[in-house]
């Protein structure tokens, strides 16, 4: 459709490398509304400018979200069984009804108690840490955050929790072969593992339904939407949608967090002499992640942007990972600045689509690098981090590290 760079943003080994940030910046200067035709079939717009991702955002009439977040995958129409089903494959209005019925799960009583569970596990896994020297961090500690927040947000026990995440971590690694047999098909695969997710709910919403709580899970089992309840399937595809959002965001954002860190041991000085800057450097430590590199959209009917003319029906990727290091917004965006401000990064997204777990995720990563900073940790690396094969998440599956 275009002429422009020989990119290919569907090509996991583009982010793996680390090559995928000079490959923005050749978009944004090139060719900022860029058709991208992957080698594994899949054709879609990518936005890499700030003020594209953020417009679109805020289009909400114009895209539309009902072929999910993902391009490919279980997302390849718009008839997909989680069509409006799921909070982020809906569109209004019902996603406003969706989302009535999901953040209560998210209310700051809710919030609060995710933060005590999360800090006393985090406490003990850095105190494991402490006295060991060291360890595999992302291991060891971050999947800590995600943990502490299932068991309350769930009503799970520990050890479930971590199934869970398990779980999930193979549907979003898929592709990965520190997760899953990558030998066979991947469609395959990704429906298999999301049938395995789909029956750990199926189970705990059998039993809430036997013995039902103030859990999430519960609270779903009992919601109506224009005095209906919601189905077993919706009731599974929130499900998977709350557990996939919290699980993998947190605890990603973490480890690249650490590492960022460790790889500026300037700006790691800074925010242990100085505890007040946590605030901004958690922002900095979002934007510099930007752990959920895209989100998906569907154009509803044509529009026309940069010169570039999107049609009805064309898939849309908002890539947030590259409009949080835009010049125009960033003039230093590739500089980790713990003290950085302003920072309206996009990490969460933006509109109504805005991360309903934001203020969970937050509260789960301003815990752990305050332990980490109050105790004045300083970590450095004791092995090369390994990244997960993923253009979706960026993420960071092992990051040994010893303690100095």
């Amino acid at each position: 459709m275009t002429d422009g760079p020989d990119i290919d943003l569907a090509d996991v080994d583009l982010f793996v490398r680390g090559a995928h940030l000079d490959a923005f910046r050749r978009l944004r200067e090139e060719d900022p509304v860029y058709w991208n035709e992957g080698a594994d079939g899949s054709c879609f717009w990518a936005l890499t400018k700030y003020d594209d991702v953020q417009w679109a955002y805020r289009e909400h009439e114009l895209f539309s979200s009902v072929r999910g977040a993902v391009v490919g995958g279980s997302f390849q129409s718009s008839d997909d069984s989680a069509a409006g089903r799921m909070l982020v494959a809906s569109d209004l209005p019902r996603h406003r009804l969706l989302k009535q019925v999901v953040h209560p799960a998210l209310s700051h009583a809710v919030v609060e108690a995710v933060s005590r569970q999360v800090g006393t596990l985090v406490e003990r896994a850095v105190d494991r840490m402490l006295a060991d020297g060291g360890g595999d961090f992302a291991v060891d500690v971050a999947t800590e955050l995600p943990a502490g927040a299932l068991m309350t947000i769930m009503g799970v026990s520990w050890e479930e929790a971590h199934e869970l995440i398990r779980l999930t971590r193979r549907m979003v690694g898929y592709r990965d072969e520190a997760f899953v047999d990558t030998g066979t098909d991947a469609g395959l695969r990704l429906a298999w593992l999301q049938a395995e997710i789909f029956d750990y709910f199926e189970d705990l919403l059998a039993l809430r339904r036997r013995q039902p709580g103030d859990d999430f899970v519960s609270m779903l089992a009992r919601a109506r939407i224009n005095d209906r309840p919601l189905s077993t399937d919706e009731i599974l595809y929130n499900c998977m949608n709350m557990a996939v959002g919290g699980n993998e965001t947190s605890s990603y954002t973490a480890c690249t967090g650490l590492l960022a860190l460790m790889e500026h041991p300037e700006q790691y000085e800074r925010l242990l002499a100085d505890p007040g800057l946590l605030a901004t450097a958690l922002d900095e430590i979002l934007r510099w992640s930007s752990t959920n590199a895209y989100v998906q959209r569907m154009a509803k009917r044509d529009v026309e942007r940069r010169g570039r003319r999107i049609r009805a029906g064309d898939s849309v990727t908002l890539w947030n990972v590259s409009a949080n290091r835009d010049e125009e917004q960033y003039p230093d965006g590739d500089v980790f600045d713990v003290g950085r401000t302003p920072n309206r990064h996009l990490t969460y997204g933006s509109g109504i689509h805005r991360c309903i777990g934001a203020p969970v995720a937050q509260g789960e990563l301003s815990l752990l690098f305050q332990q980490l900073t109050s105790a004045k940790v300083r970590c450095r690396p004791a092995g090369a981090p390994r990244r997960l094969r993923s253009n979706f998440i960026l993420g960071i599956t092992s990051l040994p590290v010893q303690l100095a």
